[in-house]
């Protein structure tokens, strides 16, 4: 019912037993509570549960453990030439390195990619890997780089094998003109990760320790962001004893995965 005039709307106010507080409700207004305003409807912009256990969710990560168990027995098939990536030739694979002991780089490399990759599944990415076991031969070079091509990134696991057993420390590695931005980013975030794992770096890639490469297949083949990571030196006494144990695998790959998951949060 409308109310004709003020006087008659005073009057039925005295009269009901539970008031009129502020007259009758004007055009526009109402005696129920306010509904919610737009901005306690907006979602919050605090992380949920499932972004912080799960940060790199919907993401695709190539990883690249180095050389092959079966090389060493293959050299005919492994020093075919293939494609460089710049116009030339090189050697579809190598062998790889070994500690003084004979503890092979193809395994260190592919024992640190199994850690990686379950921490990276556990963090919400999909991980591909440029080959299924430690017993194959190759793949070539080339393949190494193309298979990541709808990947994210690409990070390629090797080690070191200086003659001397004193050089010690990891290192990255980016081609000069692939995705060269986006690489070192990816490389900064990857040393980073390392060095809070507790890893020296090795003194020679410089004071970032990032250098450029041209002469690496992988990294010319790669459409995506590239970084090849040397972890260490397994000549060095102390170096070679943490990569021969799971623990310290566990750490380097603890150190690839934490340098990842920064490097796509700087990417926001």
């Amino acid at each position: 019912m409308i109310l004709r005039s003020p006087a008659l709307a005073a009057a039925l106010c005295a009269l009901l037993l539970t008031g009129c507080a502020g007259g009758t409700p004007g055009p526009g207004t109402s005696s129920a509570p306010a509904a919610p305003t737009a901005e306690s409807d907006a979602p919050s912009s605090t992380p949920t549960e499932d972004e912080d256990s799960q940060p790199l969710a919907g993401l695709t990560i190539a990883v690249d453990p180095g050389h092959n168990g079966g090389n060493m027995k293959n050299a005919s098939k492994i020093s075919r030439q293939v494609d460089d990536g710049r116009g030339g030739t090189k050697a579809c694979n190598t062998t790889g390195t070994a500690t003084s002991d004979g503890f092979a780089e193809h395994e260190f490399n592919w024992k640190v990619a199994e850690h990686l990759r379950t921490l990276l599944e556990d963090k919400g990415a999909s991980v591909i890997m440029s080959r299924k076991d430690d017993t194959g031969i190759g793949p070539c070079v080339d393949e190494r780089g193309k298979f990541a091509a709808e990947a994210d990134i690409l990070v390629s696991i090797h080690a070191n094998g200086s003659e001397s057993t004193k050089p010690f420390g990891f290192g990255a590695i980016i081609a000069p003109d692939r995705e060269h931005a986006e690489s070192k980013k990816l490389a900064t975030s990857l040393v980073k990760g390392l060095k809070d794992a507790d890893f020296r770096a090795n003194p020679s890639y410089g004071k970032k320790t990032i250098i450029e490469r041209t002469d690496l297949g992988g990294l010319n083949h790669a459409t995506v962001p590239a970084v090849l990571m040397e972890m260490g030196e397994m000549r060095n006494p102390e170096e070679a004893k943490t990569m021969k144990t799971d623990s310290g695998r566990k750490r380097y790959a603890e150190g690839l995965a934490a340098g990842i998951e920064d490097y796509f949060k700087g990417r926001g």
